[in-house]
């Protein structure tokens, strides 16, 4: 997410993914990611209607619902409307001291991108890369690619009652896309050259880059009203505004936007509650039917998973995912699953996933050597950690999907990696990379520390008389991970790396340290997960592996990757014309980003692991790119919080749930 949106890392090993408040990753933060990912580098201009006003645009195809559609399939469009949805924080943000979440200072609930502020457009959740009109009533692109205006919603208004102008979209892509901005909306936002308002309901962005990404882009712009921050404003409408705050100012005045829900009380930093507004503006356009069931939303934050669960168990709140096997499978039992109470249910997703991964901080001298950085990889044990059989090893940055490089590269692929043959490891021009594996026989795991051994000594570094590893300076290698919920998950590693003589420290730290020290690349090691996707986008890929963020102090470029290879092979993407060229130029990228060893690849997973309270109503078809309580990016939207509703209002459509394990 996943990314221009903020990658945070969530709570559990598993699906780690969502920077703090800049990334793909928040998070992101997730309505600019949510259809970034969307327009995905493609095709041919016959991909996207041009020159025509539409109401959705798709990549290849029509889009599934055509013009004057009622309702999406995953929705129960006469859902009842009521009740309270209890919430405990989603992430790994376990305190929050702000409500605007473009910003780099500061943490903002994740519930502010989830339901207070929206998009131009919206994301479909059963279709790849297909995006409908929501603020925005129709999109018109350019023949050429040059241009995509938008037509606002004449009943589109802002929570104060102040109808949407293009004013509004060109005062929002002029605060997202300046200096008070996260450095990750300012980069996606880069590929835009201007908005204009065109007339009285008109938008028009002028595109830099031609590229269906750039339209995804503008499409995928949060809109705020131009009151927002000004002096005096308390959000009534009409209210003539003051001297405005500069966009990096506004943290606690409450947003005056366009989504579904208000903030009504907040206990800074752990506790805020929504209101569902009874006169949202789409409550009955067909982007928006059948959701937003709940008349009120309270999150509670949680700094500690095992108090999480709990308090899950006592009542606290309605719904968990699961990111730790092994809790899943020993704490998600008792009583109360047994005679029905909870439900213990695993969703299958569609979706493809980027790398979660131990990634390496390349800007550090002791690990720009990339035989280092196979020797440390070879020490994760996948198949220990992965003891309940949950989890897949990412051996990929596109994993479960055809843009998976796979065997020897084609000539197509070679044809652009020739040029920058000098500049990549041997092994790019070889089979497609594979993690080396510790269960293929009683001396696997020995094998593969003593490869990484040697690896070492290439290197340069030695087992010294103290048994500690080190180089001819006599300086000991030494990595500290960076973890900011639950230490000492790690203990096989810890271990193994011992053996090899380097010293392993983890370091546990709050969140709002954690996404300080990642904005200032203050680490050795941490684990980041990039998202989900159906198709790779590119501005997700420059946020976090393009060379200009390698130095940019907030940028999702964590790693600080520098290779022209790189960018050279991202623009590609984002300029394929076929989906061929952009399965050629994805093959050719992840050959170099995993030969390459800029992380450990650890894992992904094709499902939601959860369990809730049985009171819930839930549509007949679910979601087929979907997360239980996150919003990524576009296709990890949350199914459960944005459909489901209260079944003692009515029942559910959705067969009886049979418990995983009761």
């Amino acid at each position: 997410m996943s990314h221009i949106a903020p990658l945070f890392p969530l709570p559990g090993l598993p699906l780690v993914h969502r920077l703090p408040s800049r990334l793909l990753c928040t998070l992101l933060v997730p309505l600019l990611a949510s259809v970034l990912a969307l327009w995905q580098p493609l095709v041919q201009a016959a991909a996207v209607a041009t020159g025509t006003w539409e109401h959705g645009l798709a990549a290849y195809v029509a889009p599934k619902y055509p013009r004057g559609f009622t309702h999406f399939d995953y929705v129960n469009p006469d859902a009842p409307k009521g009740g309270v949805l209890k919430l405990p924080n989603p992430d790994r943000r376990s305190s929050f001291d702000k409500f605007n979440p473009y910003t780099v200072k500061g943490v903002a609930p994740a519930a502010m991108t989830m339901f207070v502020f929206e998009a131009l457009a919206f994301t479909s959740m059963d279709e790849p890369n297909t995006f409908y009109g929501l603020i925005a009533e129709e999109m018109l692109v350019a023949p050429d690619l040059s241009s995509i205006s938008f037509r606002i919603h004449p009943k589109a208004r802002f929570s104060n009652g102040d109808p949407v102008t293009p004013e509004d979209v060109v005062h929002s892509f002029v605060q997202l896309s300046g200096k008070g901005a996260a450095p990750a909306y300012q980069t996606a936002f880069a590929v835009v050259s201007k908005a204009v308002v065109v007339d009285a309901r008109t938008v028009r962005f002028d595109l830099k880059e031609r590229t269906l990404d750039a339209l995804g882009t503008a499409a995928g712009l949060p809109v705020f009203s131009r009151k927002w921050g000004q002096a005096g404003q308390s959000g009534q409408s009409g209210q003539q505004g003051g001297v405005a705050k500069k966009f990096n100012e506004i943290i606690t005045e409450q947003p005056i936007a366009s989504g579904p829900y208000t903030i009504d009380k907040i206990e800074m930093p752990r506790r805020v509650e929504l209101v569902r507004n009874p006169d949202y503006w789409a409550k009955d356009l067909p982007v928006r039917r059948g959701f937003f069931n709940f008349d009120r939303i309270i999150y509670r934050m949680y700094k500690d998973d095992a108090v999480r669960r709990e308090a899950f168990k006592a009542g606290e709140f309605d719904l968990i995912k699961e990111y730790r096997a092994s809790a899943y499978a020993r704490q998600h039992q008792g009583a109360k699953w047994r005679d029905g109470r909870i439900v213990k249910q695993t969703f299958q997703i569609n979706t493809g996933s980027m790398l979660q991964a131990f990634d390496f901080n390349l800007r550090l001298p002791k690990l720009q050597d990339i035989r280092v950085r196979e020797a440390i990889m070879r020490a994760w044990d996948f198949e220990a950690y992965n003891k309940y059989g949950t989890f897949v090893r990412a051996n990929s940055l596109f994993n479960n999907t055809e843009f998976a490089a796979e065997g020897l590269p084609s000539a197509a692929e070679l044809a652009l990696l020739e040029p920058y043959r000098s500049e990549l490891p041997p092994q790019v021009f070889g089979p497609a990379f594979t993690a080396p594996r510790n269960d293929t026989g009683p001396n696997a795991l020995r094998d593969n520390l003593r490869r990484a051994q040697e690896l070492l000594n290439e290197a340069g570094w030695k087992v010294a008389a103290d048994g500690k590893l080190r180089n001819a300076a006599g300086e000991p290698l030494d990595i500290t991970y960076l973890e900011p919920s639950q230490p000492g998950r790690n203990a096989e590693f810890q271990h193994n790396l011992l053996k090899l003589g380097i010293s392993y420290t983890e370091r546990l730290v709050d969140f709002a340290l954690f996404s300080r020290r990642l904005e200032a690349f203050d680490f050795d090691m941490v684990v980041i997960v990039e998202g989900k996707f159906t198709l790779p986008s590119a501005s997700d890929l420059e946020s976090i592996y393009g060379s200009k963020g390698a130095s940019q102090e907030g940028s999702n470029n964590f790693r600080g990757v520098k290779s022209r290879a790189v960018d050279d092979l991202i623009a590609r993407i984002a300029k394929a014309e076929t989906l061929e060229d952009l399965r050629t130029a994805s093959r050719a990228l992840d050959r170099v980003v995993m030969w390459n060893h800029w992380q450990v690849p650890q894992l992904f997973t094709r499902t939601e692991p959860s369990s809730y309270w049985n009171r819930f109503g839930m549509p007949k078809v679910q979601a087929r790119y979907m997360s239980i309580d996150s919003y990524a990016n576009a296709y990890s939207a949350p199914w459960p919080l944005w459909t489901w509703w209260d079944k003692a209002l009515a029942p559910s459509q959705a067969p009886t749930p049979r418990p995983d394990n009761p």
